[in-house]
Parts: C-alpha cells; structure tokens; sequence
C-alpha cells in the first residue's frame, strides 16, 4: 500500500477531511430521510387521477393507480390499484397486469367516495338527488361539495347515485359521506386546495377504520400533554438533583458513585422503566388509592391501571438523568470566582444559588429539558405498559371538573404509527398514513427543541447584556 505524503496530506488536514465527510454524509442521511417522509407522507394527500381501464377480457376497472411491480420470471410488470367497493367486489386493491390493459381513460365523471360503512367506493357519477331535486355532472359536484361542508346532523335528506365499474347503480346515502375527490374535473389549483384540506383533515379529526383513516388529532394532543406533564415533573427534580451534587454534597467517593449511578441509568433500556412503572406505579401506588380513595369503583380500577399520570411519571423517570447531566455540566462550567464574589458582599448561601448561580446554568437546564423532551415525544415501548391506548374515547383534558383527568388513558402519536404500521388490516392503505405520522412527530419534536433553544439564546443573550454591563 502507498504510504501517504506527508508534505501533501498533513495529520491535521487529513482529520479535518474526515471529520468534515462524516458530517457531509450525516447531513445526507437526514435530508434522504426528511424527503422520504414529505414525499410520502405529504404526497397521499394529493388527488391522484381516477383510471377507467379497459382489459382485453372486456372487464371494465375504475381505480387510482398506486405503483407498478415486475412480475416473475420477466413476466412484465403489474400496477396496482385502489378500486374500494369492498362489498362488491370482497377487497379495496387489485393488481392488474400491464399487458391485459387494452385502453385506459380519465373520464371527468370518475369519483372516489370516503364513507363510514364498507370503506370508500369508486365509480361515475350519475346523480344527486336532494330535496326533490336531481342534478347530473358539474351541478352535481358543486352541489356534493356544499353539502358536505355541513355536519352530518344539518345535511338534507338525499342519496347520490353512482355507476360502478360494471356498469352498475350503487346507491348512497349523504348521511354516510364524510368527503368525495373528483380529481380528474380539478385544475392544479384547485388540487391544491383539496390537498390543503386533505392536510387539515388528517391534522384535526380523530382515526377511524382501525387507524387506516381519518386523522390523528388525539395523537397530537396526547402527545403534547404528556410531554408537558412529564416536563413539569422532571425539571425540579432534576434541578434540585443537580444543585445538590455539585454545590451542597461533599466531593467525596459516595458522591462519584452517586454520578457514576446516574450516567448508567441513561443507558437503561427504556422497557425497564416501562415494568417498573407498571408495578410501582400503576399496580403499587394506582392499586393504594383505589383502595383507600375509590373502593366503590372497585373492582374496575380507577387509578390502579394505565393513565396519563403514571406514564408522565414514568418518562420522567426515564429523562431524569438526562437533565441531572446537563444540568451539573452547566453548573461546573460557572466560575468559582462568582460564587466567591457574591459570598464576599454578603450574600448568603441561598441567595448566592438563586441569584447568581441558578440564572447562569439556565442555559444548561434547558439543554437538559430539549434532551428529555426529545427522547420522551419519541419513546413507545414504555407507554405501552402504563397508559397508552390504541383509540381512547375521553381526552385527558375537557371542560369537566378538574378538568385534567390524570387517570384517563390517551393516544400517542408514536404508538399510533406502530399501531398503523403492525396492527392494521389493510396494509396498503397504511403505509402512507405511516409516512405521514412519522413525519408528524419529527415535526412536532424539532418545533419543541426549536422552542427551547430559543428561548436558552434569549436568556443567555440577556445574561450577557447584564453581566458586561455590571
């Protein structure tokens, strides 16, 4: 092997390459990520075209093409395709084969409906009969759209009549529609506007059809309200841990093990804290307050299984040495000459640690809450023991007194993407919600992180401005 040159390659420069490629290709990493999960998560809710195709058979198919696949043994390839009409025709999705297609069209009239029973249905549309009224094409569509903007209790009594592939009537109530997409009769702007309120929908409703529809507001806000409890909990004990050991304990060897203790429980893995949780916790004290508090309710457990509480406390637990560490590292960091100043103008101990101390390692007490808050919006294997569910029919927060019902199980956008991805029966249709709730809780964690850093640089510029003008 060719020794390198010295002269040409230095030891300094030759780190420098390296270092500077392994971020380059971290960078890449990321943004191959990133752009996976916006084009498919965001590009599901694109009005794709509606296909009327023609087989060589005779058979007549209307659906939304998905993606094509080779067939075996270089058969040629195979589109697939989602058609709905799940009573009809037994399944949502159909592979035909690119060689029996003998013609494919968009007719203006094809249209794909969401509905609460049997899933969507595809077909052409007929008519729209409302109130004594019957409209076909344009009219119709116009009509449809206004109507449905209206809850289901306010809509007029109608039924919208469709043609399905085979030529077909298929009759459907209004009051079963929740949304319709004629794709193929849309402009590109106004494909746009269907895909901003697709967006909107998906951000703002609740799941329906065993998570493969509907939206993933109770994820959010579950979500959200958990990280806010188990932030409240975490950060003063944390704090309060942190203060201890680097300014009131003796540097001793009880105090090295002590640190030693907490960097190691960083590496736990986080299903432990989940059995811990769910016996000390939920069985342990939950079980004490039923029995003590709630012995009416008994045998149904009201404290004494899964909530909200008891997985904030468990997360906590999971984050606490995260904001110990950064904490204490932030606390080292302050020079002794403050403290030794503030002590030497007669402040006391305690007024030394909130007046000096405590506002210059604030800075490091929220690296330590970005890094809990971080990891906690992304854990699921703990909540599954300790209170998540798979659809909770009760929000954590109401207008009901007290309001904050910390015994109430929720939704967690985490656990609703493996819920969509594993649980599912129809695989096909979860995919792109799984892209898209991904992309979610990505989102949703850098806008918390985001949040924090800007407010640690805003007090950390105010602690400058302060601390050169004194």
């Amino acid at each position: 092997m060719k020794r390198l040159d010295r002269r040409r390659w230095p030891g300094d420069a030759l780190w420098t390459w390296l270092c500077a490629g392994c971020v380059a290709l971290s960078l890449f990493m990321l943004i191959t990520l990133l752009t996976l999960l916006v084009a498919r998560g965001l590009g599901h809710f694109w009005p794709a075209p509606l296909e009327a195709l023609t087989l060589h058979s005779g058979e007549q198919v209307i659906g939304q093409p998905v993606r094509e696949a080779p067939l075996p043994h270089g058969a040629g390839s195979e589109r697939l395709y989602f058609t709905g009409n799940r009573e009809l025709n037994g399944a949502d999705w159909r592979w035909v084969a690119l060689d029996d297609i003998a013609a494919v069209n968009e007719p203006e009239d094809a249209i794909r409906l969401e509905r609460s029973p049997w899933g969507d249905v595809t077909g052409r549309l007929a008519a729209l009969e409302v109130e004594g009224e019957r409209l076909t094409g344009a009219p119709a569509r116009a009509r449809l759209q206004s109507l449905l903007a209206l809850p289901a209790g306010q809509r007029p009594r109608g039924e919208l009549v469709l043609t399905t592939a085979q030529g077909s009537p298929l009759v459907q109530p209004l009051a079963t529609i929740t949304a319709f997409q004629a794709p193929n009769a849309l402009s590109t702007l106004e494909k746009a506007g269907v895909w901003g309120q697709g967006v909107w929908r998906f951000l703002s409703e609740g799941p329906r059809a065993a998570n493969t529809g509907g939206g993933v507001w109770p994820a959010i806000f579950g979500t959200l309200l958990m990280v806010i409890v188990m932030s409240v909990i975490v950060t003063p004990f944390g704090v309060l841990a942190a203060i201890y050991l680097n300014e009131i304990a003796h540097q001793n060897r009880l105090t090295r093990l002590v640190r030693i203790g907490v960097r190691n429980l960083a590496g736990v893995p986080s299903i432990v804290y989940g059995v811990f949780g769910l016996g000390v916790f939920v069985y342990g004290i939950g079980g004490s307050i039923d029995t003590w508090f709630f012995d009416e309710a008994l045998p149904s457990p009201t404290f004494g299984t899964g909530g909200l509480l008891w997985a904030s406390l468990t997360l906590a637990l999971l984050t606490l040495p995260v904001v110990i560490v950064a904490t204490e590292e932030g606390l080292a960091r302050i020079p002794d000459a403050q403290r030794e100043g503030a002590l030497a103008l007669g402040a006391t101990r305690l007024e030394m640690l909130t007046r000096v101390v405590l506002p210059m390692a604030t800075p490091a007490m929220l690296t330590g809450v970005i890094l809990a808050v971080a990891r906690a919006a992304g854990e699921v294997a703990p909540l599954m023991l300790v209170g998540v569910a798979k659809l909770a029919p009760q929000m954590p927060l109401d207008g009901e007194f007290p309001y904050l019902h910390l015994e109430r199980k929720f939704m967690h956008l985490g656990y609703h993407l493996f819920d969509t991805a594993f649980h599912g029966d129809d695989v096909e249709a979860a995919i792109p919600l799984v892209y898209a709730t991904a992309l979610l809780l990505v989102l949703i964690v850098l806008v918390l992180n985001l949040t924090a850093i800007f407010l640690r640089h805003h007090l950390r510029r105010q602690q400058g401005g302060s601390w050169s003008r004194s």
